[in-house]
Formats: structure tokens, C-alpha cells, sequence
């Protein structure tokens, strides 16, 4: 699978994406590329660390293959299961017909058409290398990391009634944690690392510019003052990237054409997403960012 040559081109290639990277980001993306290693990603949620394994999959136009984590995530449900009912009728066939070895029953029972893949397994299984996505491994149990580590390090899952199944093409692994619990130190060292931050104004602008197009130059730019200076309060979740794009997507819905009190406050569900931070902005806090912008220029002195 052909990848970029060096981080310019992967800039270029997740830009063409319409994914604006940094340059660190881009390198460790490129490093994960070019020395075939998982890359962990880290981040608060709404930063873009899902949106990254999209993107490459679409960029290297490749499969994407996804295992959405959360507590109680076993084996069963990420790696592969034992197809019990077609188990069931296979017994019941061999004693309609009589079969008299034992042995050749239970192979036929633990063969490889058998199994059931489930997103590990068919990202070890595939004709080319997907880009396997373990999204948000801090929701799933830490005993579960411990499996990982074999899939991580050696591309191949051991299947005790069956051997080990081994990727002939490895994937592309990118995992991604929104830090609600410490990954293991041990799954870290078999990764790259990334820390995924929010993009400063300048880039969350340009952003803007193309995954809400309709807004244009002027509401894009207070979308962004007034998302930039919302996430330095002490919120219970800070506005992200995708809340900032729905949010100027919902303004444009509205026919609004620059920020004032009344477009805020009747919006602030699509950009904030608990009770307690839509409370303190409609208390003053919205108004005292509405009055900073003013001050320097973004939003006109007469509200609009």
C-alpha cells in the first residue's frame, strides 16, 4: 500500500482530506506509516483523533475497519466467536449419518469456517492492509489491553482450539483514548504516541472555511474568537472541533449573520453539551465573551 514519501506529503495527503494537521501530528502519522507501528492518540474528545483513521482510510483508499470500545468489551465481541448454532447442526448431522470418529467431529467443529470474525480478526484477515480503528480503548476494562498486546506487537491473534491466525498484510492500527483512565504502560511502549490538541485559531478558521463553507469570512472568524476563548473557562467538556463546525453550520441554518445575545443563547445546546455550561454561559459568561470580541474588533460595537 503506497503512502506518503516524508511528512510534507502526509500534510498534503490529509489536507486534500480536508484534514488540517500539525506538523507533529503529521510525523507521527507518517512515522506510524513507514515503520508499520500502532500510533496511539490522546486527546480531549471532539479533537479529531476518530476523524484522523477516517481520514487516512479515505486518503490511502483503504478499508476502514472500527472496534468501538466500552466496559465489558470481550473477546467474543472483538476478536472472533465460535459459530455455535452451525456447531449445533454439525453434531446433529454426523449423528444422523452415523459419523463413528470423534476426532474428525470436533476438527470439522473447531475449523476455520467455524469462526466468526469479528473487527480484529478482519483486520488481520484482509486481501490489503485496512486501517483498524480501537476507538477509545480507555472505556474498555484494563484486562482487555492485555489481549491487544499480541495483536499490537505481532499482527495475529492465537485461537487456542484452532493455532494462531497471522495477518499476511498488518494494518494500519491508530487507537485513540480520551484519557478518562491511564492506557497501560505496556500497550504505550508497543505504540507511537500522539498528543491530539485543539487547533489554534488560525487553523480551526480554516477549518471552517471548509467544513462549513456557508458561513463565510465573517461569522467563521467570531465562531472561532468566541469558541477559542470559551474553552480557557472551566468547563465541564470544553467545546471541540466538531461542536465548533456544528455550531457554525446551526448559525447558517438560522440565516444568522454575525454573532449577537439572542443567536448565542438560543444555540448554545449545539456547542455545549451539559446543563451546568449551557447554565453559566446564559449567567454571563457568553455575554462577558460577546463584549471581549467587541473590544477587539471581531464583532461590531452595535449588536447586530
Amino acid at each position: 500500500m503506497p503512502g506518503p514519501a516524508n511528512v510534507d506529503e502526509t500534510l498534503a495527503m490529509l489536507a486534500r482530506q480536508n484534514y488540517l494537521a500539525g506538523r507533529r501530528l503529521a510525523t507521527a502519522v507518517f512515522l506510524a506509516l513507514e515503520l508499520s507501528r500502532p500510533l496511539l492518540l490522546e486527546g480531549e474528545a471532539g479533537t479529531g483523533k476518530t476523524e484522523l483513521a477516517k481520514v487516512l482510510a479515505q486518503a490511502l483508499d483503504t478499508p476502514l475497519i472500527r472496534l468501538q470500545c466500552y466496559e465489558g468489551l470481550d473477546i467474543a465481541s472483538a476478536a472472533y466467536e465460535w459459530n455455535v448454532a452451525r456447531q449445533m447442526l454439525e453434531i446433529r448431522i454426523a449423528e444422523a449419518g452415523h459419523e463413528a470418529s470423534r476426532e474428525r467431529l470436533i476438527a470439522g467443529l473447531y475449523s476455520r469456517e467455524m469462526l466468526i470474525e469479528r473487527p480484529l480478526l478482519q483486520a488481520l484477515t484482509q486481501p490489503r492492509p485496512p486501517v483498524l480503528l480501537i476507538d477509545e480503548l480507555d472505556r474498555a476494562d484494563e484486562p482487555f489491553e492485555a489481549f491487544l498486546l499480541e495483536v499490537l506487537a505481532e499482527s495475529q491473534i492465537s485461537v487456542p482450539e484452532l493455532g494462531t491466525i497471522r495477518a499476511e498484510h498488518p494494518p494500519v492500527v491508530i487507537i485513540t483514548s480520551n484519557r478518562t483512565r491511564e492506557i497501560h504502560d505496556a500497550l504505550k511502549r508497543r505504540c507511537l504516541y500522539a498528543w491530539v490538541d485543539y487547533p489554534d485559531a488560525e487553523r480551526e478558521l480554516e477549518i471552517i472555511r471548509r467544513k462549513a463553507p456557508g458561513a463565510g469570512e465573517r461569522l467563521g472568524a467570531q465562531v472561532v474568537a468566541f469558541v477559542q476563548r470559551a474553552r480557557a473557562f472551566d468547563l465541564f467538556k470544553a467545546p471541540g472541533v466538531a461542536e465548533t463546525i456544528d455550531w457554525a453550520n446551526a448559525l447558517v441554518a438560522l440565516d444568522a449573520m454575525s454573532l449577537d445575545p439572542r443567536s448565542v443563547s438560543d444555540t448554545l445546546g449545539v456547542l455545549l453539551k451539559y446543563q451546568d455550561d449551557i447554565a453559566r454561559f446564559e449567567d454571563g459568561a457568553a455575554a462577558a465573551i460577546l463584549d471581549e470580541l467587541r473590544a477587539k474588533g471581531i464583532l461590531p460595537r452595535t449588536p447586530t
